[in-house]
């Protein structure tokens, strides 16, 4: 039987702790503008993923946005309407929704230019990148690319594997490559057994496979029949030598089951799962791996985009998972240079390597970070700080795969000196910080899962700006220019409406 995934539980979890806080279709278009479709866009903004932008949004400007338009979000999964970042490039917003359907919207109007119906529903997360004068992106089953100025589709090429695996993720860019990585999971966040996360490089013209790269063995540690693995949620980083950084997720089944409890049935570390992993992005020869969370047992993928910096005269690649722990690594040598733990932690870090050398654990036992948490987002950063959205929500565990979710879900955004790993300051919320930042000047910007979005000055974590959305949130800001883009996918109470919303200065 297909084991869940923790994602699964994610849209009852969150609908519960809002109440306790208070296939291919056609193109159409429309008119909208004739915003010139050029330039390139990536949800993490660079291929470094920083997620930094510059503009003219800083703190003395800041509290004068205020919202320019609003723009429905239709899309009904079960995991609500949106999971994704917008991108910007040329003055036209693309937007992709958990239907995997996409947008063209004129940034300055709100205007819809063109729309790509594909009417698939995605567990998420996904997203686009523009480049080529293509946008390319994902299906549960496919990658894609369509034409930048119409959205008629140029290519699809099927990635998906015999064992019920999935795409959510948007894709990777470099040098006319389109990087798209499946994930053992099926569209409701199970396990299908066998399942293989593989990353694939496709020709961006064409689509063609050029190359493969198996996230985990397809031997899958000697049980194919019964354990899955691996795969991205978020697209690879890349550095100026011409190689790739990308996070994977988590082993399955965990905790275990009633005949092999805590991961019995896929014995030793389980590489290269909850690892940061860099390769040579044209050929995909590793260079080296670093695993974050040995033979884990609670779902602690270390999924996030790494941040590649450069501090203290070496580049960096940070990166970050649901283990809670931020590490930067020597982008050259793949060794840890510092960690830092974020949010709750109540001593079962090391539980993943007790239960591989054969020590005893309890049969049940709470454990904080939970499935949902503790950095299930990526981070930002400017050129000091990195920034971390984490979510606390302990989940006992049993040995046997039993989790009992019932507890609280809260949130911080914690800030983290880039070249020692201490935190400079941490601020909490009542709410999870489901979605990623995006530092802008001297702010940071992020949204909570309650339906608002903060603005918080970068180097205090004081409050600048903030605003109410009209649905709940657990997708990724992003900013162009003097305009902030607030997706509001999840409407969790009557009266609310998923929505895409832009703030501008000066509204």
């Amino acid at each position: 039987m297909a084991q869940r995934h923790g994602k699964a539980a994610v849209f009852v979890l969150l609908a519960l702790a809002l109440a306790g806080l208070v296939g291919c279709g056609g193109s159409s278009s429309s008119s909208g503008g004739d915003a010139e479709l050029t330039g390139s866009a990536y949800p993490g903004i660079d291929t470094a993923n920083t997620r930094f932008a510059e503009g003219p949004i800083d703190r003395s400007s800041a509290p004068t946005l205020d919202e320019a338009w609003s723009l429905p979000l239709t899309a009904e999964s079960s995991f609500g309407a949106y999971a994704a970042t917008p991108v910007v490039a040329g003055g036209v917003v693309y937007s992709q929704d958990l239907e995997s359907n996409l947008q063209a919207i004129d940034l300055e109007s709100g205007d819809v230019l063109w729309t790509k119906h594909y009417g698939e529903a995605d567990q998420g997360p996904n997203g686009v990148v523009v480049q080529e004068g293509k946008v390319f992106g994902a299906t549960p089953s496919a990658a894609f690319a369509l034409d930048q100025k119409s959205g008629r589709e140029l290519w699809s090429t099927p990635l998906v594997g015999p064992n019920g695996e999935n795409i959510d993720m948007a894709p990777g860019y470099r040098e006319g490559l389109v990087y798209v990585s499946t994930v053992p999971t099926n569209v409701n966040a199970e396990y299908p057994e066998g399942g293989v996360g593989v990353l694939w490089a496709l020709d961006a013209k064409t689509g063609k496979k050029v190359w493969e790269f198996d996230t985990v063995p397809k031997s899958l540690w000697g049980n194919p029949k019964l354990n899955s693995g691996g795969g991205l949620w978020y697209p690879p980083s890349f550095d100026a030598q011409g190689d790739m950084y990308f996070g994977t997720g988590n082993p399955a089944p965990f905790p275990g089951t009633n005949q092999q409890p805590w991961g019995e049935s896929r014995p030793g570390p389980n590489l290269y799962s909850d690892s940061m992993v860099k390769l040579d992005a044209k050929t995909g020869k590793m260079r080296w791996y670093y695993q974050q969370t040995p033979h884990d047992l609670f779902d602690w993928d270390f999924q996030n985009s790494p941040i590649l910096v450069s501090s203290g005269g070496r580049q960096l690649a940070i990166g970050s998972g649901k283990s809670g722990v931020v590490v930067a690594l020597d982008a050259a040598t793949g060794k840890p240079v510092w960690k830092r733990p974020v949010g709750e932690h109540n001593g079962h870090d090391e539980d993943g390597l007790k239960a591989m050398r054969g020590q005893h654990l309890e049969p049940t036992m709470n454990v904080a970070p939970g499935t949902l948490g503790g950095v299930i987002a990526p981070m930002a950063a400017n050129k000091t700080t990195v920034f971390v959205p984490v979510v606390n929500h302990p989940v006992q565990y049993s040995g046997n795969g039993e989790t009992n979710e019932s507890s609280p879900l809260t949130g911080e955004m914690v800030a983290i000196d880039i070249k020692t790993g201490k935190v400079e300051w941490n601020q909490e919320y009542p709410a999870a910080a489901f979605g990623a930042p995006t530092a802008v000047n001297d702010m940071v910007f992020f949204a909570t899962f309650d339906g608002t979005v903060h603005g918080l000055d970068a180097s205090t974590g004081g409050e600048v700006w903030t605003a109410t959305l009209p649905a709940g949130s657990n997708s990724g800001v992003a900013v162009s220019g003097d305009t902030l883009l607030v997706p509001a996918g999840l409407p969790t109470t009557e009266g609310q409406e998923a929505q895409l919303v832009a703030f501008r200065l000066g509204g």
